[in-house]
């Protein structure tokens, strides 16, 4: 039976990390309900241009944009979007699992060649693939400090260019989709080439009829670039969401996890301390016994 001092210490503590893993949760709380009104309104707008865009696209040429073209896989950029901060369960680990599975399953001879290059938004991941010495190129964990479009715009405009220049021939992006505060699921999308829309969605939209002003190739051309930067700052928004609800419902549990804990600690302090007053009661009894048989 462990002393009374050991087991007030272990009550003290335990309360202290209950404080804390609460205080989380509320601020977590907070951050997820802007994060979600920022993903929330920007889903639709997004969803809707990627929609016009792919019934638009559908009849052009391969060549008819640089952002279109189909090349031969040989040099690979994975964006992994994940967070600065810890304590937000499996988040991270999650996005970290599916980039190192793509790879894995779709490039393991570029990897092999050393032609898989990273791009991280967020330090956990940057700190992650730094040091398994890949080809991290730059650092993007100051976008959280101010997570807009503007910022964000810059980090796709130097990918765009890359895949232009033919650094890249192929950009996969992976990130965690926000449901809701208890669920977020993985994704893993081509980002460029633009992928062409499915079978299913051509003829969803074929019933479609524009009246095009200007062209249809020049308004493609404007939309292409546009639509690229929108998709990769939704799924900055929709991972900031992500982490904030994989933080609050690691914190709720954390802090459930400690109140079972100090049940226990309680239990066993009081089982102590009643072991102790057995033992000091019964050693009088004993002591007084042995003074009247004197």
């Amino acid at each position: 039976m462990a002393n009374l001092k050991e087991v007030r210490n272990r009550i003290s503590s335990v309360t202290s990390t209950q404080q804390i893993t609460k205080a989380m949760k509320m601020v977590s709380a907070a951050k997820l309900k802007r994060a979600t009104n920022a993903i929330v309104q920007l889903r639709p707008y997004a969803n809707k241009l990627k929609e016009l865009l792919a019934n638009l696209s559908a009849s052009l040429e391969d060549g008819s944009s640089p952002y279109l073209q189909e090349r031969e896989p040989v040099r690979v950029l994975v964006v992994v979007v994940s967070s600065n901060r810890g304590l937000a369960g499996a988040f991270n680990a999650n996005v970290i699992k599916t980039a190192n599975n793509l790879i894995a399953e779709k490039y393991s001879k570029q990897l092999a060649a050393g032609n898989v290059s990273i791009i991280s938004i967020g330090k956990k991941t940057q700190e992650y693939y730094q040091r398994r010495k890949y080809n991290v190129i730059g650092n993007n964990n100051d976008l959280y400090l101010d997570l807009n479009f503007g910022n964000t715009s810059k980090i796709t405009e130097s990918i765009m260019e890359g895949f232009v220049n033919g650094d890249f021939d192929r950009v996969e992006l992976v990130y965690n989709h926000f449901r809701n505060a208890a669920v977020q699921y993985l994704i893993a999308e081509q980002l460029l080439p633009v992928p062409k829309p499915e079978k299913q969605e051509q003829v969803k939209t074929a019933n479609v009829d524009y009246i095009l002003e200007p062209s249809q190739e020049e308004i493609v051309e404007q939309l292409i670039p546009k639509n690229i930067k929108i998709q990769l700052y939704r799924a900055v928004l929709d991972s900031n969401a992500s982490e904030h609800g994989a933080r609050m419902t690691a914190m709720d549990k954390a802090t459930e996890n400690a109140g079972d804990l100090l049940k226990a600690l309680k239990l066993s302090y009081n089982q102590a301390r009643q072991a102790a007053i057995t033992t000091e009661l019964t050693e009088i009894v004993s002591g007084a016994a042995a003074l009247s048989s004197n």
